[in-house]
């Protein structure tokens, strides 16, 4: 009877365990499919004469707490200024 109880309980964890691996499968593909998709949109962005370099600094300033990007901004100023640049 323990047997029967211990192979129940382990087909439940390996099913379970299928079922995660499987939707981490399809998360993996999806973001390909994002990536992929994204890099389509730099190139026409290239293609359109952006900077996609400077497009992609803008994005990370965007997802950037306000207060903190300001502070970095005034201590790069800052040392430009004692660099004269």
């Amino acid at each position: 009877m323990d047997d029967q109880v211990t192979e129940q309980s382990y087909r439940v964890t390996a099913d379970e365990l299928r079922q995660f691996i499987e939707r981490l499968e399809r998360l993996d593909s999806e973001k390909k499919d994002i990536a992929d998709q994204q890099k389509e949109v730099m190139a026409e962005a290239k293609g359109r004469g952006y900077d996609t370099k400077v497009m992609r600094k803008v994005i990370a300033m965007r997802k950037r707490d306000k207060e903190d990007l300001a502070e970095e901004e005034a201590v790069l100023d800052m040392y430009k200024e004692a660099l004269g640049m």
